[in-house]
């Protein structure tokens, strides 16, 4: 009976042990100070589309999939006394559009940074995208509104190696299960 018990330890520390690595996201990942992640997918599309933050929030514009993309502000849409942006680090919104792709693309797993200091509306898109749609709002604002809706905290990659974990260890643990029930012999032998 005691070996039961010390074999459902195991399985139970086990389960414990993979939850927890599963949960956990690499420390690459994780967010300093104020900040907030805008995803571009392969669906085209900012994710979220519009933000809202305070002054002194970076952004980071996370490319999750494998299309390449930029991240360009409407030179006439963003606050006077504010700073362009547009990842290539180009000055002017017409010099983005004529350097884009050689300086400016964000490839996959790659991400564009930039810290929003002017109260303001902020108006960008993706160069080779805008065509379709793929534009976004980042609203700097010393009272943001309260997020709502589910936020996934985990990166694409994270995503994927808790999910290889969590299958790795249903497969230790019906092996596991099918050795004890089937595996041997518990009895004394003849």
């Amino acid at each position: 009976m005691g070996s039961q018990v010390t074999r459902r330890g195991f399985l139970a520390t086990l389960g414990g042990v993979a939850g927890v690595a599963a949960a956990t996201e690499p420390a690459d990942a994780q967010q300093e100070g104020q900040t907030q992640r805008v995803n571009m997918t392969d669906s085209l599309v900012f994710n979220p589309d519009e933000i809202f933050v305070e002054p002194g929030t970076t952004v980071i514009w996370q490319n999750v999939g494998a299309v390449g993309h930029s991240v360009t502000a409407y030179e006439d849409e963003i606050p006077d006394a504010a700073e362009f942006f547009a990842s290539g680090g180009f000055d002017e919104e017409a010099a983005a559009r004529r350097g884009y792709p050689d300086r400016g693309d964000i490839a996959g797993e790659e991400n564009y940074r930039h810290t929003f200091e002017v109260e303001g509306t902020y108006e960008y898109f993706c160069i080779p995208h805008e065509s379709v749609g793929m534009l976004g709002t980042v609203e700097v604002t010393t009272d943001p509104p309260a997020q709502e809706g589910f936020v996934s905290i985990l990166t694409n990659r994270s995503r994927d190696i808790a999910i290889y974990l969590v299958t790795g260890l249903v497969a230790v643990l019906a092996f596991a299960w099918a050795v004890l029930k089937y595996g041997g012999e518990y009895g004394e032998e003849n």
